[in-house]
């Protein structure tokens, strides 16, 4: 007969909150680089902005499907043979969207007369 093994998986959550950010692969790239730049959030109206020295980065989070387990190894003390432990799970990613520089420091959105979406103005008016 032969013995199975397996890897112990346990389930202890930390409280702190985990995000994935899924960089762009220029954003990665600068990132790794020596000279890594020095990134800032600021806020817009619609968005978070993460911003390098000479590109904007909107923001966006998105809800996933399959859950993401992230794992640490551990050592139980009832059982010597190593393991892993979960230590979040994690359902939003964070999506980084290149931002125009046309829109970036444009200012305030401007006014257009629009009074909504067609579609309620017509209800309206039935």
């Amino acid at each position: 007969m032969s013995q199975e093994q397996g890897i112990t998986l346990l389930h202890l959550p930390h409280d702190a909150g985990y995000r994935l950010v899924e960089l762009p692969p220029e954003l990665e790239s600068l990132l790794e680089s020596d000279a890594a730049p020095v990134l800032t959030l600021e806020s817009s109206e619609s968005a978070a902005v993460l911003k390098t020295a000479d590109k904007s980065y909107a923001m966006r989070q998105k809800n996933t499907s399959n859950a993401l387990f992230l794992i640490s190894p551990s050592t139980p003390s009832s059982n010597p043979q190593p393991g892993l432990s979960i230590i979040s799970t994690i359902q939003e990613t964070v999506e980084l969207d290149a931002v125009p520089e046309s829109t970036v420091n444009r200012g305030p959105l401007k006014d257009t007369g629009s009074k909504g979406k067609w579609h309620e103005r017509f209800g309206k008016n039935r």
